[in-house]
């Protein structure tokens, strides 16, 4: 999603992204934050995940592991003690940079990031919500936290490439102008620009 949004774009920026592959999820991403930070040769070190249900708890998780970097200690870098709404940037070597989905304040995934990038005239939006919402709650799979995960896959699913966010920036489905995107986009700017 993040290459899409610098593709889509048109930003000038070399990034590599880290997934990490068959050891996703965030237990795996906080346990790699102080050896990636550490890495040689690294300029700029983002660090992007779901705030979910708690925004300060996800936000000490993080800034604690990456307090065990051996860089950041060396050279005194602080981590401020709550997330900056536009994105954090701490200055060093290497810059630090973490996003907290969806904007750094609000509890939330990914999922609620790319809503916002959903154009307000979108025809299949309220439609995927209306079939979320006329599920039975007995019959709904999901957790009662992740309806709108589930009502942005709905909508996803009718998409030329269905239930790939990439593919959905990529052909100008999502719009990258919407301002949360923007600030998304400016975070990136900030971090990693030469």
């Amino acid at each position: 999603m993040v290459l899409h949004i610098i593709r889509r774009l048109g930003l000038d920026l070399d990034i590599d992204i880290d997934d990490g592959g068959d050891r996703s999820g965030y237990s795996n991403l906080r346990d790699r934050i102080d050896t990636t930070i550490d890495e040689p040769g690294m300029d700029a070190v983002g660090i992007m995940a779901d705030a979910n249900d708690e925004v300060a708890n996800r936000w000490a998780s993080i800034t604690n592991a990456a307090r065990a970097s051996e860089r950041l200690r060396l050279a005194s870098i602080e981590l401020p003690s709550k997330p900056e709404p536009e994105g954090t940037v701490v200055e060093g070597k290497p810059r630090v940079g973490i996003w907290l989905m969806p904007d750094n304040w609000l509890s939330g995934e990914l999922e609620d990031f790319v809503e916002a990038m959903i154009p307000p005239s979108d025809p299949v939006w309220p439609l995927a919500q209306e079939y979320i919402d006329r599920i039975p709650r007995n019959d709904r799979e999901f957790a009662e936290g992740k309806i709108q995960r589930a009502k942005v896959h709905a909508w996803l699913a009718a998409r030329k490439d269905p239930q790939w966010m990439g593919a959905a920036i990529r052909d100008g489905n999502l719009t990258t102008e919407a301002p949360l995107c923007q600030s998304f986009a400016d975070w990136l700017r900030r971090l990693f620009a030469p």
